[in-house]
Order: C-alpha cells, then sequence, then structure tokens
C-alpha cells in the first residue's frame, strides 16, 4: 500500500486513510497491556509453588484416608478466590482510571483540529506539539521548532534543539516552543510503547520493601520444607516405626505451619485494596509500592508553581523600568496592563514580543491573556523559555532582540539599581520578570544573556496559595516530614509564598547558582531558588542519602527528579512528562488529599507489620520444632486439622480485618526485621511450652491424642495472648475481632470435636497440664522480649 507523504499540513490524514491505516495494523496501539490479564490474575493466584505443596499434601492425606485433615484445604481455596476477586476489582477500577488518565495527542484530520488518544494515532497523521508533551510516536518536524528532552531515551538530560526536518524519538519530551509533525513509525516499531510501560511499570528489583521482604522469605521457607518433610517422614517411619499414615499427618502438620502463603497473600490483597481505596478518592497508582515509599518518607519535596500555588497564573501589573525614579524606589507605580495604552514605548515592543511568542507555559499564558491578540512583524529568529537558560527571546531584526526572562540572569551588574525593587516584591510572593531590549542577534542553538541590555519594564505575577495548603502542610510538621520547595523562581518569593502556606523554616531559603555547593546546602535550607532541572535531580540524590524521600511536581523540568524520588507524585493538569514519569498522580490535581494518602500508606505498612507478625510465629515455631524433631527423635504433636483450627482463629481472621483498621503511626525500621521482632519472643514461647507438653506427656503417660488436644489449647493460648497484644490500644472495632475470635475458637473446640480432632474426654489431669503450661505463655513471651532488647542494644 502506498500513501501520499506530500499531504497538505493543514489537511492531514481523510477519515478513509485513517480506516485504511488502521486496517492495515498501522496504529499506535501499546505493545502490552499496562495492566494483567483476567487471565494472567487467575494464572498467578492459582499456579503458585505453594498451592502445588499445598496439591501434594491433598493427595498425601487422601491416600491415607486423613481426610479430616483436609480442613486446610477451604482456607487455601478461599485465599486463592479472594486474592483473584481483589485484583479483579481493582484492575477494573484502575483500568477506567487509566483510561481516563491516557496521553492524548492533538492531530489535524479532515482539516480540523482534533484531540485523540495517543494509541490511535496512525501512520502519517499530522499532530501539533507544544510545551510539556510527550512525543507520542516516533516523527519527524513539518513547520517550527522544537526543544526536546531525550532523557528518558539516552539518560542525559540536555535539551535538544529540533529544528524543521529533525527527527523526532517517542517517549521525549518537549521543553519548549511548537511544531507541527508527521508520523514516520507507530506500535511495535516505535519506542513509544515500551517507554510509556517503562514509566509506569514497577521495575525488577524496585518492588516495595514489604514485597521484596516476604519474597526472601518465600523463597527461603519454600526451598526448606522439601528435605524438612522428607527427613521427618523418614525418621518417624524408619527409625520410631510409626505407620505410614502417623508419619505422614505428622509431616504435614508440620510442613502447613512453615508455608507463609497467607502473609503473602495478606501483603499483595491489602496493597490492592489500599490501591483501590485511592482509585476511589482520584489518586492513580502507576506501581504499588508508591503506597509504601510515600508512608515511609520523612522529606517532601515540593514546587511552587501548582503544588503551593494554584496553577493559574496571572499577569498584576507592569512598571516602568526606563526611568530613573524606579532604579532606587522600594516600591514604584504599577501600571494595570489595561491602562498601558498610552505607553507606546512599552506597548508596542512587548506586543509584538507577546504575539510571537508561543504561548506554551502558564508564564506566557497568563501574559497573553492580559493583552488582545494582534498581528506581528514576523520574526527572524526566536528562543522559547527554558529552565536552564531562564529566559526568552525574540530577534525581528538583524542586531536587535528583546528578552524575558529572571532579572538576575538578564540585567547582569545593573540589578544593584533594582535590587529593593524586586526584592519588595518578590518577598511578599510576587514574580517578578524584566522585559527589554538588548543591541545583539539571537540563535537558538546558542542562547545566551546579551551584556549589554536596556531594561524596559518589570512584569508582576503572582499565584494564589491554595486554600489547602496551609492545613496540609501542617499535617506534614505534626508527621514529623520536613518539606523542601525546589523551584525555578526567585528564592524570596518562594519563600514568602512557602511561609503563607505555613511552611517550617520557610525563612531559610537561598537562589542556587552553576557553582552552588550543593553538597553544604541541602544540610541548612528548606528553600531552594533559581534551580536548574540538573540541580534539581542533584538535590533529590543527596536527600536520598539519609532520607526516604517524596517528591511532587507538574513541569517537564521535573521528570529527571521525579524519577530519581523514592515516591514521584504529578499533578493531573500538569505536562503529561510529569504524569507519565510519576509512581502516583492527582487526577484532581488536589494537594490536600496527600495526608489522606500517606495516612493510607501508614495503615498498610502498620497493619502489615503488626498482623504480620502472625504468621511468622506459626512459621518460626514450626520450624524450630521441626529441628527439634529431627535432632531429638520426637513426633510432632499436632495433626494438620488441629493446626487449621489454631491458624484460623489466631492468624488468618483476625490478620485480615486487623490489616484494615486506621493506623497513624510514624514507620520505621525495615519490615522484616519489624515483624521478626515481634513475632520471635511469642514463637519462642509456643517452642518451649510444647516441647513441654511434649516432654511431661510422656513422663505421665498421656496418649497422642491428649498431647494433640493439650498442644491445640496450649498453642491457642500462646496465640491469643499475642493477638491481645497486638491488638492494643483497644478501640471497638479490635475488641469485636478478638472477642470473635476467641468465641469462633471456643465453639470449633468444644462442638465440633469431630472436625478438629480436638478429643475432649482425656480425662482431668491433661487439662491440668495444659492449663499449667498455658499460664507461662506470658511471663515467657515478656521475658524473650526483653532478651531480645537486650541483645538488640548490646550487639546493634
Amino acid at each position: 500500500m502506498c500513501y501520499n507523504y506530500l499531504m497538505p499540513i493543514l489537511q492531514g490524514l481523510t477519515t478513509k486513510e485513517v480506516s485504511e491505516r488502521k486496517h492495515a495494523g498501522l496504529i499506535n496501539t501499546p505493545v502490552n497491556s499496562p495492566s494483567k490479564s483476567v487471565a494472567a490474575i487467575i494464572r498467578d493466584n492459582v499456579f503458585t509453588y505453594f498451592n502445588l505443596v499445598f496439591l501434594i499434601l491433598a493427595i498425601l492425606l487422601i491416600i491415607i484416608r486423613s481426610y479430616r485433615d483436609l480442613t486446610f484445604l477451604p482456607v487455601i481455596i478461599a485465599n486463592s478466590l479472594i486474592g483473584i476477586f481483589q485484583e479483579l476489582r481493582a484492575k477494573s477500577v484502575l483500568d477506567k482510571l487509566s483510561i481516563l488518565n491516557a496521553p492524548e495527542t492533538t492531530a489535524i484530520r479532515d482539516g480540523k483540529k482534533q484531540v485523540i488518544k495517543s494509541r490511535d494515532l496512525v501512520l502519517d497523521d499530522i499532530i501539533i506539539l507544544k510545551s510539556g508533551d510527550q512525543i507520542p510516536a516516533d516523527a519527524v518536524i513539518l513547520d517550527g521548532t522544537l526543544s526536546v528532552n531525550e532523557a528518558l531515551l539516552t539518560g542525559e538530560a540536555n535539551e535538544i534543539e529540533k529544528p524543521t526536518d529533525s527527527e523526532l524519538l517517542s517517549g521525549s519530551f518537549v521543553i519548549s516552543g511548537e511544531a507541527t509533525a508527521r508520523i514516520t513509525r507507530v506500535g511495535a516499531a516505535s519506542y513509544a510503547s515500551q517507554l510509556t510501560l517503562k514509566a509506569k511499570a514497577m521495575k525488577s528489583g524496585e518492588q516495595s520493601e514489604i514485597i521484596r521482604s516476604l519474597n526472601s522469605f518465600v523463597r527461603l521457607a519454600g526451598i526448606a520444607i522439601i528435605p524438612i518433610g522428607i527427613i521427618l517422614v523418614a525418621e518417624q517411619l524408619f527409625l520410631k516405626g510409626l505407620s505410614f499414615e502417623l508419619s505422614v499427618q505428622a509431616m504435614i502438620a508440620d510442613i502447613i505451619g512453615m508455608i507463609p502463603e497467607g502473609l503473602f497473600l495478606l501483603a499483595s490483597v491489602t496493597l490492592a485494596l489500599s490501591a483501590l481505596r485511592l482509585a476511589r478518592s482520584k489518586v492513580l497508582l502507576h506501581d504499588m509500592k508508591s503506597i509504601e515509599s510515600l508512608a515511609r518518607s520523612d522529606i517532601l519535596c515540593v514546587d511552587k508553581t501548582g503544588t503551593i500555588t494554584s496553577p493559574e497564573m496571572s499577569l498584576t501589573g507592569i512598571i516602568d523600568a526606563s526611568t530613573p525614579l524606579s532604579k532606587s524606589a522600594h516600591k514604584a507605580s504599577i501600571i494595570a496592563p489595561e491602562t498601558l495604552q498610552g505607553q507606546k514605548s512599552l506597548l508596542i515592543p512587548l506586543r509584538d514580543f507577546i504575539a510571537s511568542m508561543p504561548s506554551d507555559n502558564a508564564t506566557m499564558r497568563a501574559i497573553s491573556a492580559a493583552f488582545p491578540a494582534k498581528k506581528a512583524p514576523r520574526p527572524l529568529e526566536t528562543v522559547p523559555f527554558s529552565s536552564k537558560y531562564k529566559f526568552s527571546a525574540i530577534m525581528f531584526e538583524r542586531g536587535r532582540s528583546l528578552f524575558l526572562g529572571a532579572p538576575e540572569i538578564l540585567l547582569g551588574d545593573q540589578i544593584k539599581s533594582y535590587r529593593r525593587l524586586i526584592s519588595s516584591y518578590a518577598s511578599s510572593g510576587k514574580r517578578v520578570l524584566i522585559f527589554g531590549s538588548a543591541p545583539v542577534s539571537v540563535k537558538k542553538s546558542t542562547p545566551t544573556p546579551p551584556k549589554s541590555f536596556t531594561p524596559l519594564c518589570f512584569l508582576i505575577l503572582e499565584n494564589p496559595v491554595r486554600a489547602e495548603a496551609k492545613a496540609t502542610f501542617e499535617y506534614f510538621k505534626n508527621q514529623g516530614v520536613a518539606v523542601k520547595v525546589i523551584s525555578g523562581d526567585d528564592a524570596r518569593t518562594v519563600s514568602a509564598v512557602a511561609h503563607q502556606a505555613g511552611i517550617e523554616n520557610a525563612d531559610k531559603y537561598i537562589d542556587l547558582t552553576p557553582d552552588s555547593d550543593l553538597e553544604k546546602l541541602v544540610k541548612t535550607y528548606t528553600i531552594f531558588g533559581r534551580v536548574t532541572p540538573d540541580q534539581k535531580l542533584a538535590l533529590i540524590k543527596l536527600f536520598k542519602r539519609h532520607h526516604t524521600v517524596a517528591m511532587t511536581g507538574d513541569g517537564v523540568n521535573d521528570v529527571l527528579a521525579l524519577k530519581e524520588a523514592d515516591c514521584s507524585i504529578a499533578m493531573a493538569s500538569g505536562s503529561s512528562a510529569a504524569v507519565q514519569a510519576s509512581a502516583m498522580v492527582l487526577l484532581e490535581s488536589d494537594f490536600s488529599k496527600m495526608p489522606s494518602i500517606v495516612t493510607e500508606g501508614r495503615r498498610v505498612v502498620n497493619n502489615l507489620e503488626r498482623t504480620g507478625s502472625l504468621f511468622l510465629v506459626k512459621n518460626i515455631f514450626s520450624f524450630l520444632m521441626a529441628f527439634a524433631a529431627i535432632l531429638f527423635g520426637f513426633v510432632y504433636p499436632l495433626v494438620p486439622t488441629q493446626v487449621s483450627l489454631i491458624t484460623m482463629f489466631t492468624i488468618g481472621i483476625p490478620s485480615f480485618f486487623l490489616a484494615q483498621v486506621p493506623s497513624f503511626d510514624l514507620i520505621r525500621g525495615n519490615f522484616m526485621k519489624n515483624i521478626l521482632r515481634r513475632a520471635a519472643p511469642a514463637a519462642f514461647a509456643n517452642f518451649i511450652l510444647i516441647c513441654l507438653a511434649v516432654v511431661f506427656s510422656g513422663i505421665f503417660g498421656f496418649d497422642r491424642l491428649a498431647l494433640g488436644t493439650i498442644t491445640t489449647l496450649v498453642w491457642a493460648t500462646t496465640g491469643f495472648i499475642f493477638l491481645f497484644r497486638l491488638c492494643r490500644p483497644f478501640n471497638p472495632v479490635k475488641i469485636l475481632i478478638f472477642a470473635s475470635c476467641l468465641l469462633g475458637f471456643l465453639l470449633c473446640f468444644l462442638f465440633l470435636p469431630w472436625l478438629f480432632a480436638t478429643h475432649l474426654d482425656i480425662g482431668f489431669y491433661p487439662y491440668l497440664l495444659a492449663l499449667a503450661l498455658s499460664t507461662l505463655s506470658l511471663p515467657l513471651q515478656l521475658l524473650f522480649s526483653k532478651l531480645l532488647s537486650i541483645i538488640k542494644n548490646k550487639v546493634f
């Protein structure tokens, strides 16, 4: 099929041509779906290593006709079904939000501009690109000039000028300028799909600390259970002379206790539910680890515009900079933009500049809005604004150019004369720009500040502080999270705005220079002004040395730093570059939702630490019992159905509901170390007590049935004491959870002995032994807690 590549730019493709290309498969479809398919979700929850282990154990129990001990199967099936249901539910909500947040591109079709989804673009589509856009597919510029950042492709942060006929690579971002381009490669033939997925997906090795820790533990347990199980069966079958049925029962009871699949499932389901709750609040997660990362963050880096202030900027006034009076004045007469008609010397060059400069950023849009549209002479050269150079310029005639930008960049030594004037407005939160001319020619390829600059006027702009900002920053202050403001604006302006927003230490501010020693400055200052994208990235790296760093951003110049931060949060109203590079997106661009997101993250991590230790008690105890049984040659005292009864009411049910209870405590330490430290005392206590039960049962001549009931009661007592300690401080919900689980256990123990092998007619003395050992549980747990605390302090 042959296509006409020389179609008129203003016409673009026709509907028929678009249809032909779609039929030929020349469409910008992503290579892979950005979320797991339904089949993948079912497969990942059903065909797991531990489900295979459980299947083998079930087959062994069926072979020996011990059907009663299959009580663990409904729990395993229910766990898999819950995991599937929760993932499908979360997928449904998140996919809908992803569609709402899908990248869009302006294309020309049938001679009209249309905003369409980037994935619906076809080969040869004519698209319009401007500042902040992510280039959706490989293209070539037909008209115009762009400044492009290809950092996500090359790792280099440099801005690259792309004149007419230049090639554009998908996945890069437009920093400034505006151009019309033709798409040359789409879908699998371009970089677009892979880079978008790379920006969204969790990289290998970058899982949350919780999942990473659990993966390591699960891997260890998965490797250990096979040889342990074989040794247990062999020892009890050949050395102890037990029947094959009893040997298998004892082995399975111990192996089930070693498997921590419930803990992994609990973490996955809890994170999925958390993502679902955030999705309902219009917060989109590009990866699950961001919930935990934000909850652990102790530094929050924010920009001024779009975060502290509303993104809408307005031009509030103009100050004539050509009169001697204004050079020394602390305050000067502000000219309202609409009353500038009589000032021809200012009005004409300013209007020409505004009419010729693309309105591709908030500053130019605010300035343009104050002046009616006017036809201007065609410029010979245009230098769009860049956060790297901090000025823009237009040349209408050779040897004469107009400039607009930061006063300290353009004024040079002249700034001494205007310092008080600039400071007076900057210190009240206003943004001050200087507009003027210079007898120089400018080039896009090498933009440099003029050495001889004639100031014409100052432009005073402002962004209103968000109404909810003060309460939001007060929350972070109370939570021990330090807020750092990193902005391209004058540090005095940022400091004034930060002070209005209630940011602590807002008076500690500094403007960065190219040779600033950032390593020293990060320890002293809160407000960093005149920051370049490279410096913003460097600051985040320095903060990360000793802290967990979260960062909010909405501009193209934030992309590199967002990718570096431990948790990146973008405003949906910002550039698509920032949105795609971030781990989390505030779809309503509402910064006041940050406290609720942090609260959700802390609830997840704190509750998983608390409930995770319930699982670890069983796992540690089971490993200790297995080694003791192998070393000392005694038979594991419980059967699988008894283990299921205990774990159902002391671990499974309470862990799921406790994981949903609000928890606002600060997160400290390593996840796995924290839950091991909590679980170890109860596990050691349980191990000692069960060993004593085995020893005394042998001394007193209690049979295996009595021993099973004794150990069930002792383990359950240890489990409920540990659960009671974890539930503190109690509230009505926790009381209900604890009481319901205790009641459920007692009812099953007393009224379902045929199902859970709880033999009630074992006599008085076995119950007396069970009571005596149970009374030792709390003192032993407290003793081991104290010993572990002493060891930790001595060794670490």
